[in-house]
């Protein structure tokens, strides 16, 4: 049980990035963690961590052992929250990062929903547009819209994401409706200012994947205001089908290019890979998967 404490003194600190800063998160005096590092690394044998006045970082095996050491407290949790959960609801902490982007809408009425239901769980929910790092930010479980990549992260996906380029039914009139993505070069168009690529809407062709460069009527950083002025008929915009669903039903918006809407986005629910998956994040992301079902 030393051993366990001093590898979770060892944890705390690099998370924290020094001995006060993991001192004020954990309750712990500093010199208890710093005695906890110290006897670890006499029992190793090897240097951890190299200090300064302010901080601390790894020497190269104590990011190795840092690694490990992560993985493995990470499975002792979640087999204490297996056996701990046996026979009862789930309970216990879950730390969940969204987006802020679609906290308003079906996403964040999902997990309001799912604390109501099991009022056991205590969510601690993070709503902002960044990949956050999962594993040093002590994160559960992060929903992320985007397309699988590569990953040491579990990821099951809760739902197709559609992307769609539309407009209002009078700037169609008046500007044509576009046969392909380049027609939309010499059209008025809305930008999203936080995508990747600011003076360019990206297509899925035959010939592959492929950015076209557009004119950019107006830059806006919000889905919900890129919506308006869409709806004001300021152009063209590419844009989340869930922003603007109703819209479209009622014909207030026309989408367009609809063959070559970008392939194989999706709403996906990723968490760090774990032997025994704690009863908390197994319900959750359970519960998150039904309730999209009838986006599938």
């Amino acid at each position: 049980m030393d051993t366990l404490s001093r590898m979770r003194s060892f944890v705390d600190v690099v998370r924290e990035g020094g001995y006060s800063a993991a001192s004020r998160a954990t309750g712990r005096s500093k010199a208890i963690l710093s005695k906890d590092v110290r006897e670890l690394e006499d029992f190793l044998g090897v240097r951890l961590l190299t200090r300064t006045t302010r901080s601390v970082a790894l020497t190269e095996p104590g990011q190795l052992y840092f690694d490990e050491t992560v993985a493995l407290l990470g499975q002792m949790e979640g087999l204490q929250d297996r056996i701990r959960a046996h026979g009862k609801e789930p309970s216990g902490v879950l730390r969940v990062s969204a987006p802020r982007t679609y906290s308003a809408g079906k996403l964040g009425q999902a997990m309001l929903e799912f604390a109501k239901a099991y009022p056991k769980v205590d969510l601690d929910l993070l709503f902002e547009d960044r990949f956050v790092d999962m594993v040093a930010e002590r994160f559960d479980v992060a929903i992320r819209i985007s397309e699988l990549a590569d990953s040491s992260l579990i990821a099951r996906k809760l739902a197709p994401f559609r992307i769609v380029v539309c407009a209002a039914p009078e700037v169609i009139e008046a500007h044509g409706m576009p046969e392909s993505p380049d027609d939309l070069a010499h059209m008025p168009c809305i930008v999203d200012s936080n995508a990747r690529f600011k003076h360019a809407y990206t297509f899925d062709t035959d010939e592959g994947r492929r950015s076209v460069r557009i004119e950019n009527r107006i830059a806006i950083n919000a889905p919900n205001v890129i919506r308006l002025a869409a709806l004001e008929g300021l152009g063209f915009c590419q844009i989340p089908f869930l922003t603007l669903k109703e819209d479209i039903e009622q014909g207030r918006l026309v989408p367009v290019l609809e063959k070559y809407e970008l392939r194989g986005v999706g709403i996906y629910a990723v968490y760090p890979e774990r032997r025994h998956m704690p009863s908390k994040l197994r319900t959750f992301v359970d519960f998150l998967a039904d309730r999209f079902a009838d986006e599938r």
